[in-house]
């Protein structure tokens, strides 16, 4: 594990009682660090997916009690948890702390004697095995920390802590509401209104290392469902059908060229990642369904994108004889760092990691949905480095050498460093009292 580095960057921070509580955030971070990995197993070891985070939201909910919350509401949007944490000493700023709980349906190969072995068999196109390939065990796991810690300073905090548990980051079934939308139409953060919101991801970046983002941190996402509709037949008399499939391989090869289509500047992907067939090795199927994610770094393009992707199906299809409907569902926006937050954010950050540890980052095609809670509420989402990983010369992060190399978030071998989660604890419990005291607030507005 990288040591943090002590020397602390100068702050502005209202000290309450004659004396900051810094130091003593540590202590208990440090104290409550193995509870927060055992924490961590247990999750890994029994993920759940989108929307059916039932026993994740059980143990997040028993937890926030066990500490006297304020209030501890269940139930928000499917499995949502809100842990209400009202601080002792006078004041009016809100700071929504938010970690994500749901897993997703890839096979759990990173190697660890707490790999899971679940396979969900009712959920909608399963049987699919179930592990938190995304790392937000590590989210839940270290929220929950920060939560054991701020709980116990409570006293010395001018203002109210949201600890904010999400269901469905990835998405949730097509025919269900789920995610941070939902939990917002819920009225999760009517009362109180949050002044910032803050999350953090686990990346395959050097462990402890906080890379941030001025501007799009993570792009903006839609879901695309494409369905080719043929006439389906004997696979021995294919001209008494219409075969979706030509159709079908014109779409996927076609994609390939849309990114010509929009301005080479700004990053867009396409990406079919599953397809569904009706029938057998003997019979011309009636129909294709594709399945797949557009992502635009600006968000501004995805109305391009979209069109052009309608375009290539219909016509595609209508060349072979076919037809094609395409749907845009689950659009989320992207995840936009502000330059006055980030100014007032890294003060705080280069104080728990070190200054050196606080790196700008590029931007990415991932989304996230905590996007839904910064543009409404201003605030930060920063990535946190879990794996043994190593800078190169401009800044990428490569291979440590005799590591566990790196390793991508949704891959089946994904792994995060356990000693790396005391520093995801602190992180959230600095950021928290540094906005209710007023040290990371915008200037100047946002």
């Amino acid at each position: 594990m990288a040591t943090a580095d002590r020397r602390r960057p100068e702050r502005q921070g209202v000290t309450l009682g004659g004396e900051a509580i810094h130091d003593e955030l540590d202590e208990r971070a440090a104290e409550v660090a193995d509870q927060v990995v055992a924490w961590r197993h247990h999750l890994h070891r029994f993920p759940e997916l989108s929307n059916r985070e039932v026993n994740t939201a059980g143990l997040v909910a028993d937890h926030l009690r066990s500490l006297g919350l304020d209030e501890v509401r269940t139930g928000i949007a499917g499995h949502g948890v809100v842990g209400v944490l009202r601080g002792g000493v006078a004041g009016e700023r809100v700071v929504a702390l938010r970690a994500d709980m749901d897993a997703l349906p890839v096979q759990d190969l990173c190697g660890a004697d707490f790999a899971s072995e679940v396979v969900d068999g009712a959920y909608p196109g399963g049987p699919f095995p179930v592990s938190h390939a995304c790392g937000h065990d590590c989210h839940t796991a270290a929220l929950l920390g920060a939560a054991t810690v701020l709980a116990g300073v409570r006293d010395r905090l001018p203002g109210t802590v949201l600890f904010v548990f999400q269901p469905a980051e990835e998405g949730p079934p097509v025919t269900e509401e789920g995610g941070a939308r939902a939990m917002v139409e819920a009225g999760a953060f009517a009362d109180p209104v949050p002044t910032m919101a803050f999350g953090l991801h686990v990346t395959p970046h050097p462990k402890g290392y906080v890379g941030y983002r001025i501007g799009n941190q993570y792009g903006a996402s839609a879901l695309v469902r494409i369905v080719v509709t043929g006439k389906q037949t004997h696979g021995s008399t294919p001209w008494e059908g219409v075969d979706p499939m030509p159709a079908v391989g014109a779409v996927l090869t076609g994609i390939g060229q849309l990114y010509r289509q929009v301005s080479a500047f700004d990053p867009v992907t396409v990406s079919i990642g599953h397809i569904e067939d009706v029938g057998r090795f003997n019979i011309v199927g009636q129909t294709v369904t594709l399945w797949g994610t557009v992502r635009c770094a600006v968000e501004s393009d995805m109305a391009r994108v979209e069109q052009r992707l309608t375009v290539l199906a219909e016509h595609s299809a209508a060349a072979f004889g076919a037809t094609a409907t395409v749907e845009y569902l689950q659009h989320v926006p992207p995840v936009h760092n502000s330059a006055p937050w980030v100014e007032a954010g890294l003060p705080t950050f280069r104080h728990v990691v070190g200054g050196e540890r606080v790196l700008e980052a590029g931007a990415t095609l991932g989304y996230d949905d905590v996007s839904e809670l910064v543009s409404r509420f201003g605030g930060l989402y920063v990535m946190l480095g879990v794996q043994d990983a190593l800078l190169d010369g401009s800044g990428r992060p490569v291979p440590e050498p005799g590591g566990r190399g790196l390793v991508t978030n949704h891959n089946p071998g994904f792994y995060a460093d356990d000693d790396t989660l005391v520093t995801a604890v602190r992180l959230h419990a600095h950021v928290a009292y540094d906005h209710l005291t007023g040290a990371l607030v915008p200037r100047g507005g946002d």
